[in-house]
């Protein structure tokens, strides 16, 4: 398989089943589509990073790697499917009386946040990683990652337009970007501008609530 030379892996993998799919793990039976699979290696990369394990069923049963495509598939989505690409790290493990083998890719985090899928449409989006799931990066999300990373980037604005946000947020607790807006009392860009200025000093962050991303005050 590859150049990889399985070893013994029985205890490894009866302990990662055991967890399943969780903040830095999932499962993969087999891999079809390297567009898909490039959600999982940037929402890992733009989180804490993780492993897949392919080979592995959804409901945690070893069903074992089924042929080398899999494992070119895995780097085609790493290496042309994400900006930047990202490096895998392969390990193959055989399960007890070497009746099957599973592979872990290894997906470190990225220095920055902000790795993007090129999707089969050849559009462009990013990925977080949150429990189980890989959820699309909002542009306003993507935007405050980017001034954090690059804080020359973000635009110079009014101390009265951070003052204010941090005052509705304080007081109401997570707000959606877009219900924050309605309340201020400034312009679009405006709002933008302080929003991006306050992220970049870790004044705020943002939290998924009920499936959405949310605005807080830290």
């Amino acid at each position: 398989m590859k150049d990889l030379r399985p070893i013994r892996g029985h205890t490894f993998l009866s302990r990662a089943v055991a967890q399943g799919e969780h903040l830095t793990q999932d499962f993969k039976f087999a891999i079809s589509d390297a567009h898909k699979i490039a959600h999982s290696i940037s929402a890992f990369a733009n989180n804490v990073g993780g492993r897949l394990l392919v080979g592995v069923k959804d409901n945690g049963a070893i069903a074992g790697i089924r042929t080398d495509e899999d494992i070119y598939l895995l780097e085609q989505a790493a290496q042309m499917y994400c900006e930047p690409a990202q490096e895998l790290h392969f390990t193959a493990y055989k399960t007890e009386g070497g009746r099957a083998i599973v592979v872990s890719a290894e997906v470190a985090p990225s220095p920055e946040k902000g790795v993007m899928c090129i999707e089969a449409d050849g559009s462009r989006q990013a990925y977080f990683r949150i429990h189980n799931e890989n959820i699309a990066v909002t542009p306003l999300m993507l935007d405050c990652w980017r001034a954090r990373y690059n804080p020359s980037s973000t635009p110079s604005g009014a101390a009265d337009a951070e003052r204010e946000v941090l005052a509705r947020l304080e007081a109401n607790g997570p707000m959606l970007p877009e219900r924050l807006a309605a309340g201020v009392r400034q312009s679009a860009d405006t709002l933008r501008g302080a929003l991006l200025r306050l992220y970049a000093m870790e004044l705020i962050e943002f939290t998924f609530v009920n499936r959405k991303f949310h605005l807080t005050a830290i």
